[in-house]
């Protein structure tokens, strides 16, 4: 098929993981033409670096040749930039999330809709043989009925917010920027949110910045956000579970991601990344007098290492074809929806209900087994 001619906005800490993949393994669906950002230099640096053209946001709105942008400027930027592109004709992939808010995000939505134009999302961790090969394993009935899950998490924000000062930003706590790629997990696997409860907390507005690469070491900054949250879910299906993140803790991040089923468990990776294994223990054992092993299930697709990019790929492609694509504004303004409820609970204390009910995304095995029909 002929490629998807595409401008990339942002040339931050996320956009050499996209550039590697979309100027090379993802290429049969996806063509970048040139770059944009803020600071013009920034773009010029990776345009000589990857072989695009650099321009500014307005010279790529106008060139007619692009149909489709890729949003990875921070979260503030996106609701004017989105709207911008779909009124300029182009398709638009974001990073996370749409927009900070779900009013905001469902307008766009719904704009994109009317103007026949793709919107998708971030994360696309999802499409990796990890979080596939759990769908593969329930939809097989491998668990047999289930009826809950259970998620710990933990990071350490004086490394990250001194290393990565965006996560001081408006929006940038751990609900939007990590605690989405579990919910966007939970909803892929086993079906769309209906009720919440909640707690979060910030307890430190302010901390000693304590990287000494940074400009900034040894100086006060200000870190408003989110940085522990405790949830309680109900799935639509009736399915329950906990999430639970604290982010001032233990640096390396460990994830705790049980699924729990009357055949057995599934123990699952972090959802952050692509091709963490899926370990599967069965209920009851065939000796009761030893302790199992979980069995290392197999790998379903060849997403394993970093694809970032992989949603816009799978959106270019369902361009192409004129068929639904799988990380959609649909199911990213469900899971936004869903941290808005988060926060809503926290602040008044009682069970918070959810709307919204997307289509949730079929099984995937890769793009290139959709174009042979595998």
């Amino acid at each position: 098929m002929k490629p998807v001619i595409t401008g990339i906005i942002g040339a931050g800490a996320i956009s050499d993981a996209y550039l590697v993949n979309l100027t090379g393994r993802f290429t049969p669906w996806i063509k970048v033409k040139s770059i944009a950002a803020n600071h013009l230099e920034n773009a010029q640096k990776k345009a000589q670096e990857y072989s695009l053209q650099a321009c500014t946001t307005e010279e790529m709105m106008n060139d007619s040749e692009i149909e489709m942008i890729i949003n990875l400027t921070p979260l503030e930027a996106h609701e004017n930039l989105i709207r911008d592109a779909l009124n300029h004709g182009k398709h638009v992939y974001t990073e996370k999330t749409i927009t900070e808010g779900y009013t905001q995000a469902e307008k766009l939505r719904r704009f994109a809709a009317g103007k026949n134009l793709y919107l998708g999302c971030a994360p696309d961790t999802f499409l990796g043989s990890s979080i596939q090969c759990a769908k593969k394993a329930i939809q097989e009935g491998m668990l047999g009925e289930v009826n809950s899950f259970s998620i710990a998490v933990n990071r350490n924000n004086d490394v990250l917010t001194s290393m990565f000062p965006f996560l001081r930003r408006k929006g940038a706590g751990i609900l939007r920027d990590y605690v989405v790629y579990y919910l966007t997990t939970i909803a892929v696997l086993l079906g769309p949110f209906a009720q919440i409860a909640a707690m979060i907390k910030a307890p430190y507005q302010k901390r000693i910045c304590i990287l000494p690469q940074s400009p900034e070491y040894g100086k006060e900054i200000e870190t408003p956000n989110e940085s522990i949250a405790s949830v309680l879910l109900k799935l639509d299906n009736g399915i329950t579970g906990t999430l639970h993140d604290d982010s001032e803790s233990y640096i390396h991040d460990r994830a705790d991601f049980v699924i729990y089923g009357t055949k057995g468990i599934l123990l699952l990776g972090d959802p952050n990344y692509f091709g963490d294994p899926v370990r599967f223990l069965p209920a009851i054992p065939q000796d009761f007098s030893k302790k199992p092993e979980p069995v290392i299930l197999e790998q379903v697709n060849t997403y394993t290492e970093n694809c970032r990019g992989l949603g816009a790929a799978e959106m270019a492609y369902a361009i192409r074809m004129n068929t639904g694509h799988r990380a959609s504004a649909e199911l990213a303004c469900h899971i936004l929806e869903t941290i808005e409820a988060i926060e809503q609970s926290a602040a008044e204390e009682r069970f918070v209900q959810i709307h919204t009910r997307p289509e949730l995304p079929e099984f995937f095995t890769g793009i290139e087994q959709e174009v042979h029909g595998v």
